[in-house]
């Protein structure tokens, strides 16, 4: 734990878990390895930002009014709504946004204003009555007009730091599986990993300064294993509290972009994975050609009180290009059809970036990178895929048993799973062994005691030519 030398804590509910616990703590303190995924039980997963007695008091006793419940799994909580609230909330309540929560942060999951926009679509998308809480069918309007169209999503709550001084980056190049000593302004993808070689999370780095980067995490325990190994005259902060992030997505993005700034973001003059610092609507702004949606776009980061002048500079000029407001549901379910992995859902420490399909992250041909010996001899004992539901209607939800058809014993599990809106598919990515994992593969998903049919697939689903994000 940081900042007590010598203390070991984790999390057990009830004593039914404390002696898995307490195995995992024990063999994480003697050996260094845990033996399985030990993020949901980390007690430093907590941002320091929220945590305080009367945080610990109200989700401690709704956890405890919740334990026999049969709990849905995107029900948020509902004790201190509000904590957290990004420059852009009170534009989102003005669309009749409906909000989640997230690390304290209330984040819009849909809007109601897009509502008109449903009855727009070829096929209206549908769920049974346990699949479809917490849901609603303007995710998939939000979803064509990001394909179609151009749309804002809000990025504030996504964790990022800073890391800078002298021997930054001896730092990221020791950490991670990627070459961060790259041109200032480019942006590269990468893993940190553990000894054993298992996924402790992935990043994205961009290079800033010659010791100055940013990196967008996966949350508070991103944040301790960096600062941990941080040598002295070396700072690790976090950005997120006090920036706005807008990410502006869509075929139309350069569009709308261009008539705010005088900067060049053709794509010759911004290519994809860069990134630079440019004026927009008069704001100075730093802009990441990167996308986790798959198309065209930026994620635009502005100091906290520059952020709402530049929503609605945005929104403004947008709308003569069909800009709409998008929330987190359109947003999963655009990354699922684009095959974009997150951490903690579809991969964790248990796995090593080859099973999960995130071996183009990993430069084995630089110098000496933690866990990089491990992965020379480490085999591919698992892959995460993904599967289409062979009937396009029905959706199941996560952590759903998967079978070879007819066969009694389970022969993985889903990890994320939505419906590919615009592509007319249900999607469920899936650890599977090696021998299953091979497109064309028939199976069945258990969802309620019910077999669904399904089929694997060659990924990603969407824009395999990678033509869209790159236009």
């Amino acid at each position: 734990m940081p900042g007590t030398d010598g203390l070991w804590l984790a999390q057990a509910v009830w004593v039914t878990q404390s002696a898995g616990v307490a195995q995992a703590v024990a063999d994480w303190i003697v050996s260094g390895d845990p033996g399985v995924d030990t993020h949901g039980l980390d007690v430093n997963r907590f941002d320091p930002a929220i945590v305080s007695r009367r945080f610990t008091r109200e989700r401690s006793s709704e956890s405890y009014d919740e334990v026999y419940d049969i709990r849905h799994p995107h029900t948020a909580t509902r004790r201190l709504r509000g904590l957290r609230r990004t420059p852009f909330h009170q534009r989102y309540e003005e669309l009749g946004a409906v909000f989640g929560e997230g690390g304290g942060w209330e984040r819009p999951l849909w809007f109601e204003a897009n509502a008109p926009l449903v009855d727009e679509l070829e096929t209206v998308p549908v769920r049974d009555d346990w699949a479809a809480q917490n849901w609603s069918p303007i995710a998939a309007a939000e979803a064509h007009a990001t394909r179609t169209a151009v749309a804002l999503y809000d990025l504030t709550a996504l964790p990022r730091v800073e890391v800078f001084g002298p021997g930054a980056t001896a730092l990221l190049q020791r950490l991670l599986t990627t070459n961060v000593d790259v041109a200032v302004g480019r942006v590269v993808y990468g893993m940190l990993l553990d000894e054993q070689g298992g996924i402790l999370s992935d990043v994205t780095v961009t290079r800033l300064d010659t010791e100055r980067y940013m990196i967008g995490t996966n949350g508070n325990l991103d944040l301790v294993h960096l600062g941990e190994r941080a040598p002295e005259g070396v700072w690790v902060r976090q950005l997120s509290p006090g920036q706005g992030g807008l990410g502006l997505w869509g075929p139309r993005a350069r569009a709308v972009l261009e008539s705010l700034t005088d900067d060049d973001v053709s794509n010759e003059g911004f290519g994809f994975f860069r990134a630079k610092e440019i004026d927009v609507a008069g704001v100075r702004t730093l802009a990441l050609r990167v996308s986790y949606v798959g198309e065209l776009g930026w994620e635009l980061y502005v100091s906290a009180d520059n952020a709402v002048f530049l929503w609605d500079a945005l929104w403004e000029a947008g709308r003569a290009h069909g800009l709409v407001a998008a929330g987190r549901r359109a947003f999963n379910a655009l990354r699922l059809e684009k095959g974009y992995r997150a951490f903690g859902h579809d991969m964790t420490r248990e796995h090593s970036p080859a099973e999960a399909g995130l071996d183009f992250a990993v430069r084995m041909d630089k110098d000496d990178f933690v866990g990089k010996a491990a992965l020379v001899g480490r085999p591919v004992t698992t892959r995460l895929v993904p599967l289409t539901l062979d009937d396009p209607t029905r959706v199941v939800l996560g952590s759903e048993p998967v079978f070879l058809p007819g066969a009694a014993e389970a022969a993985g599990y889903v990890t994320s799973a939505d419906q590919g809106y615009t592509l007319g598919v249900s999607i469920a990515y899936a650890w599977l062994p090696p021998e299953l994992a091979e497109p064309g593969t028939a199976l069945e998903v258990e969802y309620f005691a019910e077999r669904l049919s399904a089929t694997v697939r060659a990924e990603p689903l969407y824009d395999p030519e990678m033509a869209a994000i790159r236009r």
